[in-house]
């Protein structure tokens, strides 16, 4: 599956050298060694799968998910529930961020679940569901957001009770979660997860039975989800992760905890141009960087502006024919430039793995959040729609 755009060929080609290939069945893997970890199967899970799935395609991602038995999705945006009900999915979905009251009717209409973050949104959502003849007998599908230590949306967990028990008395309102969000949960520092974990169960324990059976709590994410399995007893009834399932880890080294996971996302491009470069000569934007011999040069098609970050020139490497080499210079919008040293060889077409294996080697996305000074996030989600991206 082609996801983004991209000019073809003959019908079955993408023109451009440089692509993504996203792995539908290690995703799928993930998944279920998640589930399992967490110990709530994978009806306990809702996958995260906002902002394009995290780069690698919310379609084709939230379809297997959906086929390997999900119990709902989390998006960000009310846009991205409405995309993935016109693609025609039909299990539960959660959309995460905050609500303005002129989308009320888009939720209802595309049977989206609200985070409902203040009673005063509440009560919109009441006011709009009583006003609107249309809607007589609906209830609006909501899960409450207290906040215990991110101070985002959701209202604080000393107010909460208050909170809980009003909302459980409008109505219109199918309370189907009560959620929060953990701020440190890839601390080294296990403290600072215990520490919101006791407030969340706190409040658990003291409102559940405000609110109907079927009410799940929630707040794991990724490395939540796996961290909180014993710690919680039973208590979380959902958990949603997100940068695991695509086998990417906060920070290199931290993959022992479940080292099964597997990188789901590869982005590769081609060589196009070969050149012999004279030592000291300057190469790249500024001429930041001169090779202190003679040596051999390739040019490769990709760039900051498909994602591949500029902050990361001096420091990043490519594999070609199963060796790593350095990028040379500054990284171009469109371009980069290797130095393959004196003997280093490579032909027009050959292949650049920028994240992936080739032979013996491996280049993860935690590498390049680290040459970036950045987070794995950023660089996933920053990998632009110029680069055509395959799943299967």
């Amino acid at each position: 599956m082609l996801d983004g755009y991209s000019f073809e060929s003959d019908g079955s080609l993408p023109l451009r050298p440089t692509r993504v290939q996203v792995d539908l069945q290690a995703l799928t893997r993930n998944f279920a060694r998640l589930a399992r970890a967490s110990g709530l199967g994978p009806a306990g899970l809702y996958p995260v799968v906002k902002a394009n799935a995290y780069g690698h395609g919310i379609l084709p991602v939230s379809q297997a998910l959906e086929a390997a038995g999900a119990g709902g999705l989390a998006v960000g945006f009310l846009e991205e529930g409405i995309l993935l009900r016109r693609a025609g999915l039909r299990l539960p979905i959660l959309v995460m961020g905050g609500l303005v009251d002129y989308q009320i009717r888009e939720y209802l209409d595309h049977d989206l679940e609200f985070t409902v973050s203040s009673l005063h949104k509440a009560e919109q959502i009441q006011a709009v569901l009583s006003q609107d003849p249309e809607l007589a007998g609906r209830r609006a599908p909501v899960h409450l957001k207290v906040d215990v230590d991110m101070e985002r949306i959701g209202v604080h967990a000393a107010n909460a009770p208050a909170f809980i028990e009003k909302a459980a008395g409008l109505d219109r309102l199918e309370i189907r979660g009560v959620y929060s969000h953990l701020a440190n949960a890839d601390s080294a520092d296990r403290r600072l997860l215990e520490q919101p974990l006791a407030v969340f169960l706190e409040l658990e324990s003291r409102c559940r039975g405000l609110l109907p059976a079927g009410c799940r709590w929630h707040l794991g994410n990724s490395l939540g989800c796996i961290r909180l399995a014993r710690q919680s007893a039973g208590r979380l009834e959902l958990a949603r992760p997100g940068l695991l399932l695509y086998g990417v880890w906060p920070e290199q080294g931290m993959e022992l905890e479940l080292p099964e996971l597997e990188p789901v996302l590869g982005w590769t491009s081609r060589v196009v141009y070969y050149k012999g470069v004279a030592a000291g000569q300057g190469i790249s934007y500024g001429h930041r960087y001169r090779p202190g011999r003679d040596t051999r040069v390739v040019t490769v098609p990709v760039g900051y502006g498909d994602g591949y970050r500029r902050a990361m020139s001096g420091k990043a490497q490519v594999l070609i024919r199963g060796r790593r080499y350095p990028v040379a210079g500054s990284i171009c919008m469109d371009q980069l430039m290797v130095d393959l040293g004196p003997d280093g060889t490579a032909y027009n077409g050959d292949e650049v793995v920028l994240v992936g294996h080739q032979g013996q080697q491996e280049i993860r996305i935690e590498e390049l959040a680290s040459w970036a000074d950045t987070i794995p996030w950023e660089i996933l989600t920053g990998i632009s729609q110029r680069v055509p991206r395959f799943s299967a």
